[in-house]
């Protein structure tokens, strides 16, 4: 930002005048320009021995003399005095209204002499955190990509695993990192007074329990285990049963009200960032609440 060009010396002469009489005291002066400023250690090098007037007037000119040092924080001054409302400072001292009426009028001209200045300043630093977003967004999108990336080359993996048993307890490490990933606080396989539970997360303030399947489609029986484990835990918690294969035709009974379902090629869909984990879960259970289907894969969606 060209401070130098585009701030004019009737605006440098106004701030001089209105930081001179928005406060009465030196003391508070001093206080709001430490307060406004990062590099405010100029504050102290000031002469405050004599008038308000020659305090301000020295600050301000070494300040525009080094803008190379004092140049955001000049701005900063300007924004802080345009953007001054309260004058109950000057309450004590102003027994005729005078004091604030003077410093009111002195911050009023000091707003219109910048108005266009400092709008397009902001309007700059709007666009630049824009951009920093932005570029923020972008750093994160490309991590999550090499992460899913690590991830789906671990399923193609698991996918030509000939040992079953080894494959199902691989799939719960798997399951577990792509919850991980997504920050669904995943919690990995425990028993339950006897029963196995595969895995738990949270996802917006709801628990899910989860079943991981990877031998041959589920059928009803399977199903109605897995609703009976989460049916009889806490009423608010929901079960996701991951099944790669998917389920058999006979399988899904209307009975079935606690759970949900995802299969194989909704998790590819979630490795090549199709569709993320957390929106395919949403529009999972969305779509159970309002039709009662609990298995939609993320085509039937």
């Amino acid at each position: 930002m060209e401070t130098a060009k585009k701030i004019s010396p009737q605006a440098i002469l106004s701030l001089k005048e209105a930081l001179t009489v928005i406060f009465w005291k030196k003391e508070d002066l001093q206080d709001f320009v430490k307060l406004t400023m990062v590099n405010n250690a100029i504050v102290g090098t000031i002469n405050w021995g004599g008038t308000k007037r020659e305090a301000v007037k020295e600050l301000i000119e070494r300040m525009t003399n080094r803008l190379d040092i004092y140049k955001e924080d000049l701005l900063n001054l300007f924004l802080a005095v345009t953007d001054f409302d309260d004058f109950s400072n000057l309450k004590f001292w102003d027994d005729d209204g005078s004091k604030t009426k003077t410093a009111k009028e002195a911050v009023n001209k000091l707003r219109a002499q910048t108005k266009g200045y400092l709008q397009q300043t902001k309007d700059q630093e709007e666009a630049q955190k824009r951009k920093t977003e932005t570029e923020k967004k972008i750093i994160v999108n490309k991590s999550l990509a090499d992460e899913l990336n690590k991830l789906k080359d671990r399923f193609n993996a698991l996918a030509t695993t000939r040992d079953l048993q080894k494959r199902g307890f691989d799939l719960e490490k798997f399951l577990y990192d792509l919850f991980l990933l997504y920050e669904l606080e995943p919690k990995g396989s425990f028993k339950n007074y006897g029963e196995q539970i595969d895995g738990a997360f949270t996802f917006q303030g709801t628990d899910y329990l989860l079943e991981a399947k990877w031998k041959k489609q589920v059928d009803r029986g399977e199903l109605a285990t897995f609703c009976y484990k989460v049916e009889t835990k806490f009423k608010t918690a929901v079960g996701l049963l991951v099944t790669i294969d998917g389920v058999t035709s006979e399988a899904i009974s209307p009975d079935f009200k606690s759970i949900i379902i995802m299969d194989g090629f909704d998790i590819i869909t979630i490795l090549e960032g199709r569709v993320s984990l957390t929106d395919l879960l949403f529009r999972k259970r969305r779509k159970a609440i309002e039709t009662g289907k609990i298995y939609l894969n993320f085509n039937q969606l």
